[in-house]
């Protein structure tokens, strides 16, 4: 699949078939997004994988009513967080710039991108859910103090086509100088 048609067919899906996906499947999908960079490759990004249906009903305590109901379906769930003072810091500690453990949270991010990106290219589609409640998922996954939890992530076959959203003209957010 080319990259132009992993973007253009990536969608968030809000609605998913009650259909198993292998874990395997999943395994590959994670992998293919330890190629994504960070910050002097320090590679902080972690994932708890909710196969089960224990472990997904631990999830959704974390999770709003709203999307609860949006994701009810979506067989496997991903929990994801990085290691902070890691991304964007000294060995010693220290943050490198003013953003701190934003850089962590951009490493992320790219992370995330090449995970959707991954499903795509297995059939499979993805919603990053940020509102999320992290003491709950922190405490129910055991999630060390030492990492930050960034989101929620469904993964399954999706039951709706949405159409892509209007994108912006590249004018409009482009800036020559």
């Amino acid at each position: 699949m080319e990259l132009k048609d992993a973007l253009e067919k990536r969608r968030s899906i809000r609605f998913y078939k009650d259909q198993p996906v292998d874990k395997q499947t999943v395994l590959d999908i994670i992998a293919t997004s330890q190629q994504a960079p960070s910050w002097k490759n320090s590679q902080t990004a972690r994932y708890y994988v909710a196969f089960s249906d224990e472990a997904r009903k631990k999830v959704m305590e974390g999770l709003p009513e709203g999307n609860q109901k949006k994701v009810e379906n979506a067989p496997v769930f991903i929990v994801a967080s990085f290691k902070k003072d890691r991304s964007g810091f000294t060995k010693e500690g220290v943050a490198e710039n003013d953003a701190g453990n934003g850089w962590g949270y951009y490493d992320n991010g790219l992370a995330h991108m090449c995970l959707m990106l991954g499903a795509v290219e297995k059939g499979l589609n993805t919603l990053v859910m940020g509102i999320r409640d992290a003491d709950i998922l922190r405490t129910n996954f055991n999630i060390p103090e030492d990492e930050l939890i960034t989101s929620v992530i469904a993964l399954g076959y999706q039951d709706i086509d949405p159409t892509m959203p209007k994108r912006k003209n590249v004018e409009d957010i482009v800036k020559i100088l």
